[in-house]
């Protein structure tokens, strides 16, 4: 059964890591590249072609940050109402490992994302039908888009691997428990043996 509610967790951080890859790499492929016009006097104007390249950022980076949620709520959920400390869950140090990983790339991943958001937003606003001394008219850096939704791939899948090991974790600390448990089940059956009378040691009178 937790292995079942492990799995759905997977398919739920799964799906959303998978969008904020494919929404990047579509906002990488759609950003236009805006059309200096030249008009009196040599001015240069740039006129950036309506595009959802910001739309598709905003939402990947939504998508990133909810796998990431999920992410963290996996791997601490009482799977099967059984609730495992986090200082327990965490003496696995592949699993500390992978976390911690997770966690990097994630903000790495979202904050390459957030810049290439927030520049071309920046450049719409600040030279869209607007003359432009450098004749430029400046788009995000190529490759920022591209590169942040490798990342959250990359992000995704470690997060499955902390689930994983996650599975692994809590097996290893319920069995610890029930071994402890059975050892001390067994330690006062001894006890209780050695220090118990021997039947024929107070011979009942006979009257």
């Amino acid at each position: 059964m937790a292995l079942s509610q492990a799995g759905g967790f997977a398919l739920l951080l799964t799906f959303p890591g998978l969008l904020a890859f494919v929404l990047g790499i579509i906002a990488e492929n759609k950003k236009p590249t805006a059309n200096p016009l030249t008009g009196n006097g040599g001015a240069v104007t740039c006129d950036y072609p309506k595009d959802p390249t910001i739309v598709l950022g905003v939402l990947s980076v939504v998508f990133l940050f909810v796998t990431a949620v999920l992410g963290g709520v996996a791997l601490v959920f009482p799977y099967q109402g059984k609730r495992v400390p986090i200082g327990s869950l965490f003496k696995s140090k592949s699993l500390l490992t992978f976390t911690l990983l997770s966690v990097v790339i994630f903000l790495v991943a979202e904050a390459l994302l957030l810049w290439a958001t927030i520049l071309e937003s920046i450049h719409r606003r600040q030279f869209n039908g607007k003359v432009d001394p450098t004749g430029a008219c400046p788009t995000a850096k190529t490759g920022l888009f591209g590169g942040a939704a490798f990342l959250a791939l990359d992000s995704t899948l470690f997060w499955l691997i902390c689930l994983m090991l996650a599975v692994n974790a809590r097996a290893d600390h319920f069995d610890s428990f029930e071994e402890e448990n059975l050892k001390g089940s067994y330690e006062d059956v001894g006890n209780a043996n050695e220090y118990a009378p021997a039947l024929g040691a107070h011979p009942t009178a006979r009257v």
